[in-house]
């Protein structure tokens, strides 16, 4: 005859052992920063911008740029590769397995790609094999939280913004769903819109730190570079970052 067992766990126990039970894997842990850098040979100012990881993290793709105090489009500071050169890792299965493709994905960064403001060959805001964006100023997206080491191109720029877009694919949520547009393909490649950040630095008055806030998110399939300040449908997108900061070495 066969006998049955039964653990009793203690009172006391038993709390923590539920909340291990459900504990979310998606919840980052504590990790060192990546290191990356931009812009070499720039003569201007010398930034620094950290990005904690959310807990939605999970390969993004981002561009960090500069604008004018009203606005003007200065320069980018950093892109990943993916758009600033128009070819994408996954980006063809012609023969039965992935392969690097040219590719354009205007849902991905729009309101960087309409601030930059040029156009490629087809008459699109993005980069192309033809006309990237120089090696100085793009890379490899990080898998993790980062600092980037970046310069402005030329010194003299003392009150200027920053801007950071950060944009996941397949991100469904219960608004963005796969069929709300569902003849509009770029948008199946974004989902929950790109979202964006900004910050004002004034180095004549300068702080050590500069936290960048959330300020809109871009068009769900980048037919405009509007920038729309309503975020509530947006769900898993407001947590691929944790904390996103800017700090001017000086």
């Amino acid at each position: 005859m066969r006998k049955s067992f039964v653990i009793l766990l203690p009172a006391v126990f038993l709390p923590a052992f539920l909340l291990l039970t459900c504990t979310n894997t998606r919840v980052p842990v504590e990790e060192a920063p990546e290191h990356i850098s931009s812009n070499p040979r720039g003569t201007g100012q010398v930034l620094e911008i950290e990005m904690t990881r959310g807990e939605g993290h999970n390969h993004p793709l981002m561009a960090i740029w500069i604008e004018g105090s009203d606005g003007t489009f200065v320069q980018t500071l950093y892109v990943a590769e993916s758009i600033g050169k128009g070819i994408f890792q996954h980006g063809d299965a012609s023969r039965g397995f992935w392969m690097p493709g040219e590719i354009q994905r205007p849902a991905a960064l729009p309101y960087w790609s309409h601030r930059r403001g040029i156009k490629n060959e087809s008459g699109r805001y993005l980069p192309t094999p033809e006309n990237p964006v120089p090696d100085a100023y793009s890379g490899p997206t990080p898998g993790q939280s980062f600092i980037l080491h970046t310069r402005l191109d030329e010194p003299g720029l003392r009150q200027f913004n920053v801007l950071f877009e950060i944009n996941q694919t397949w991100d469904w949520n219960e608004f963005w769903t796969n069929n709300k547009y569902p003849d509009d393909e770029e948008y199946k490649t974004s989902c929950q819109p790109a979202l964006v950040y900004s910050v004002s630095l004034d180095l004549d008055h300068p702080q050590e730190e500069y936290p960048m806030q959330i300020i809109g998110r871009s068009h769900h399939s980048g037919a405009t570079g509007d920038l729309f300040t309503d975020t509530e449908t947006l769900s898993t997108a407001l947590h691929i970052a944790g904390e996103i900061i800017v700090r001017p070495v000086l």
